[in-house]
């Protein structure tokens, strides 16, 4: 009989795990030749075996074993975070033929359940159903991954797409240098990922990514496009942003996330974020890819300091900084750039340091042709205080 391939052609392996050794050397003396095989002694020592070797196809498992049972052993691959072991096909098989064992190790995840002492032929059936099974899902996993690389839009987040953001933003990177204008880019990611995932389950934290994700859709301008790139980052490309104002959203959007509480069951969840800020302009780099991985580093390094911070060119940034850096002198060469870019919105947000920037030429023109400039109106709108705030009040969302 030809042995089983996988998609790349090369012989299907199955892992065995039972703790009798004579059991292990039985099934694969029926499954040689059609199957590689690799067997381990208990759950644990099959568990190790499924994190270092990328080439087990399916698993084959008792359920009675010291350390680790059968059940916990499907349970653990099922609740993988990599997915290749979290869609790995699972057969039990056991000397029980007890109805609730097998209803449990259905339910568990197990896809198939069959006793021990079964002939070649069923155990070889089975066994070669599951791995053509799995190729074929891989197969249309891989397809939908190519279809949405190529589209703008994911269809599970209603995002773009990485592919179709890092599009988008070779074109605005082109549109800035015409312009003269900056862009920015955000990455986003949610502190403490795999302790959440651990407590309350992946299902639980997705939704908490779908709420975050919700959030920023709503503080963002048309222009600007959001992507998630993984269960626990998000990246955003903002045309027209300098420095300074992504820094100022950042924190805004930080602070607004650390007074989200999420109500699941008798529990409140409050989560937080770290973001890394990169701007074209002052890193100076000339493809997404490469300012996003300025961002994706601030980003690591606001993580290691403990995270729920916001960290720019020039490091951790908070609101002291931020007014340091607003009570400068304002660029008015970058103001002409936005308001030739149409992104007016930034500069009416900076036109009280935009006129005390003026404020010495205002004078002077005044002291000179005495056209009536309202200088004094002026200069008591320089020091005019911000009004409102987007920032949300301790919103609580169940889940």
């Amino acid at each position: 009989m030809w042995p089983v391939t996988t998609e790349d052609d090369k012989v299907a392996r199955v892992l065995v795990v039972d703790d009798s050794r004579m059991v292990r050397a039985s099934i694969i003396k029926h499954i040689r030749g059609r199957f590689d095989a690799r067997e381990e002694p208990d759950g644990e020592a099959g568990w190790e075996a499924l994190l270092v070797d990328p080439a087990i196809d399916l698993v084959v498992t008792d359920i009675g074993m010291p350390r680790l049972d059968g059940f916990g052993l499907l349970q653990r691959i099922r609740e993988s975070k990599v997915a290749r072991v979290r869609n790995l096909p699972v057969v039990i098989i056991s000397g029980d033929e007890d109805e609730n064992a097998r209803e449990r190790a259905l339910k568990l995840g197990a896809n198939g359940f069959i006793p021990k002492g079964v002939g070649t032929v069923e155990l070889l059936a089975t066994l070669d159903s599951l791995v053509r099974l799995a190729k074929t899902q891989n197969e249309l996993e891989e397809s939908r991954a190519a279809l949405a690389r190529q589209s703008p839009q994911d269809p599970e987040t209603g995002l773009v797409t990485g592919g179709y953001l890092e599009h988008r933003g070779e074109q605005a990177l082109a549109e800035s240098r015409r312009r003269e204008t900056d862009i920015a880019a955000l990455v986003i990611e949610l502190d403490q990922f795999d302790q959440l995932v651990e407590r309350y389950g992946l299902h639980v934290v997705e939704l908490i990514g779908r709420k975050i994700s919700k959030i920023v859709t709503g503080r963002i301008r048309a222009e600007d496009s959001l992507s998630k790139h993984s269960p626990s980052q998000f990246a955003l490309l903002s045309p027209g942003i300098d420095m300074l104002s992504s820094c100022a959203f950042a924190l805004r959007l930080r602070a607004s996330l650390e007074k989200l509480v999420m109500a699941y069951r008798e529990e409140r969840i409050r989560v937080t974020v770290t973001i890394g800020v990169a701007n074209s302009a002052v890193d100076g780099k000339g493809k997404v890819s490469e300012l996003l991985a300025a961002a994706r580093a601030r980003l690591q390094q606001g993580q290691r300091v403990g995270g729920n911070c916001v960290v720019s060119d020039r490091g951790l940034v908070d609101q002291a900084t931020l007014a340091g850096n607003t009570t400068r002198l304002c660029s008015i060469d970058a103001a002409l750039r936005h308001l030739r870019a149409g992104t007016t919105k930034e500069v009416e947000a900076r036109l009280p340091d935009i006129v005390g920037t003026l404020m010495p030429l205002l004078e002077l023109i005044e002291s000179r042709l005495h056209c009536g400039l309202p200088l004094e109106q002026l200069e008591q709108y320089q020091y005019k205080p911000e009004t409102g705030s987007d920032e949300m009040d301790g919103t609580q969302t169940t889940i």
